[in-house]
């Protein structure tokens, strides 16, 4: 819904730009100098927005509003050896994943949008993506010395705008706050969780039935 609304009024912004380079033009011809500055410099404005509409929301593809907790998935856990087990997901939108970890514990995060009141009027709200998919060891020495397994979780995009939003200074007034979040749990026992997710991060809860 929101992605929609930013593409429209992106489309809208360029097609007032464009006009506005053309009046630019039939100033220029009749040699009205003042018309022409005024015209392409609002004609600039306006085409800067629309640039900006249309990054925001292709960064922002990939991303699932949240207004509530909710669950991001339900994991599935199958011990395949000493400390090795697979991971199996299975996401709201029907895809499945499964992934082979090694080590005591499953470790998720994810990123979190949280957009201005300004930015909410557009239909766009607080965010959230899964990152990665990490195997955690319960002992410190474990974890610098054995086996490291990472997946990642989130889709490839031509842009993102958590990353955006952590490079450009310029992106400050549209996002009220931009952080990471994550959680972990044991995975020495067959058992099945839900991941959940909520306005203050990622949270893993043990489901009584063994599939989904």
């Amino acid at each position: 819904m929101g992605s929609s609304v930013l593409i429209i009024l992106a489309i809208l912004a360029a097609g007032l730009s464009l006009a506005l380079f053309i009046v630019g033009l039939v100033a220029l011809k009749k040699r009205r100098f003042f018309g022409l500055a005024a015209s392409l410099t609002l004609g600039a404005l306006l085409l800067s927005l629309a640039g900006l509409l249309a990054m925001v929301s292709i960064a922002t593809q990939g991303y699932r509003a949240l207004t509530r907790e909710e669950v991001a998935a339900v994991i599935k856990t199958e011990p395949t050896g000493p400390q090795r087990f697979q991971v199996r997901f299975y996401f709201p939108d029907g895809r499945e994943a499964s992934f082979d970890l090694s080590g005591d514990e499953l470790y998720v995060d994810a990123h979190i949008l949280k957009w201005k009141p300004l930015v909410n009027f557009l239909g766009l709200h607080t965010a959230y993506e899964l990152d990665r998919l990490v195997g955690r060891y319960t002992k410190l020495e474990n974890e610098r010395s054995k086996e490291r397994t990472v997946f990642l979780l989130a889709r490839p995009k031509p842009l993102d705008m958590f990353k955006l939003r952590r490079r450009y200074a310029l992106l400050r007034p549209l996002l009220d706050a931009e952080y990471g979040s994550a959680t972990f749990i044991a995975a020495e026992k067959s058992a099945t969780f839900e991941l959940r997710v909520s306005v203050t991060g990622l949270l893993i809860r043990k489901m009584d039935r063994k599939t989904p």
